[in-house]
């Protein structure tokens, strides 16, 4: 049997993994669960061994690698196993995927198993694909399970939520990350690292291999100068979009960090230009813009057409008169 680690290499997983184990030999996990996540976390570690564990034909609670089922999970070629994503990037997940997800969820195990589909990010499905799934979830086959995945629980309806099982991955605490990152890392990683990317693990790994660090730092210059109006807005906003789900919640750390500088407090992991924001800034109007800013990334994350460029400089030229007046 090969037993799936998730404590050395994910240690925050670990304690699900575990539930989830339990769950499986008791024959208590739900034929319709919902994971509850945050981006970052190594989700899709955690679904594949779930997934692995599940369709095994030997064991219930781990996969063996051996058995037929494991070797056809290995190759990525198991019949039983649908994921269903979005069919491009920033699109919904439409009611033909979910209306041929339930054909299938009808049909008979290839393998005389378990059939498993895993519907990611569930978020993302058509409010007409959410109603075709409703009746599915409701009276799910003994030997059909769905994992449905979400990041923003907020936007599923109701009537999908109640229907399942839910499961939701704990955020590491600092010392779990400050721990996890000493193990992966030989040098000394400075604590704003995993501040402005979540202490999400996944996140800050990209960050530091992606050597991103420049990124943020001639991000963070142009806010500064743009306080101390002397920044090119335009280009700023160019900047911004080129990478605007790591950036603007870069920028949305720095202003809430500086709304706590202006509360005395001094800790490591603030970000480096928190207090030039404080002492130029005052916390009222840190506050309006850092609320601002977090409906702005909500809408752009929403709504994967809007024009994220000129949305981001009408922001940057809103904050830069305020800051002004």
């Amino acid at each position: 049997m090969v037993k799936t680690v998730m404590t050395s290499s994910h240690p925050w997983l670990s304690d699900i993994w575990s539930e989830w184990q339990s769950s499986l030999e008791n024959d208590t996990f739900s034929n319709a669960a919902l994971l509850i996540s945050q981006p970052g976390l190594a989700t899709e570690e955690l679904v594949a061994a779930f997934s692995r564990a599940v369709l095994c034909g030997n064991y219930v609670s781990d996969a063996c690698g051996v058995c037929h089922s494991c070797q056809l999970m290995n190759a990525h070629n198991h019949p039983d196993y649908h994921v269903i994503n979005p069919e491009k990037a920033g699109k919904s997940i439409s009611v033909d995927q979910i209306r041929t997800c339930n054909r299938l969820a009808q049909e008979s195990s290839q393998l005389s198993g378990k059939r498993l589909f895993v519907i990611e990010p569930a978020e993302v499905m058509t409010e007409s694909a959410t109603n075709a799934l409703l009746k599915t979830l409701e009276e799910p086959s003994s030997t059909c399970m769905f994992l449905l995945v979400t990041y923003q629980p907020q936007r599923l309806l109701s009537t999908v939520t109640s229907r399942c099982q839910k499961w939701q991955i704990p955020k590491p605490s600092s010392q779990v990350i400050q721990e996890w990152l000493t193990q992966q890392y030989t040098s000394t990683i400075p604590a704003y690292f995993a501040h402005i990317n979540d202490n999400a693990p996944t996140r800050i790994q990209s960050f530091i291999e992606k050597e991103q660090e420049g990124f943020y730092q001639q991000i963070e210059r142009g806010l500064l100068d743009c306080v101390m109006h002397k920044g090119d807005l335009v280009y700023l906003a160019k900047l911004l979009e080129s990478a605007k789900e790591d950036s603007l919640r870069w920028i949305w750390y720095m202003l809430t960090d500086a709304q706590k500088v202006h509360f005395g407090l001094d800790a490591p992991y603030l970000t480096p230009g928190s207090k030039v924001l404080a002492q130029n800034i005052s916390y009222e109007k840190l506050y309006r813009q850092a609320e601002s800013l977090s409906r702005l990334t909500d809408q752009l994350r929403e709504h994967s057409g809007l024009n994220g460029e000129l949305l981001i400089l009408d922001w940057l030229i809103k904050f830069n008169e305020e800051v002004c007046s």
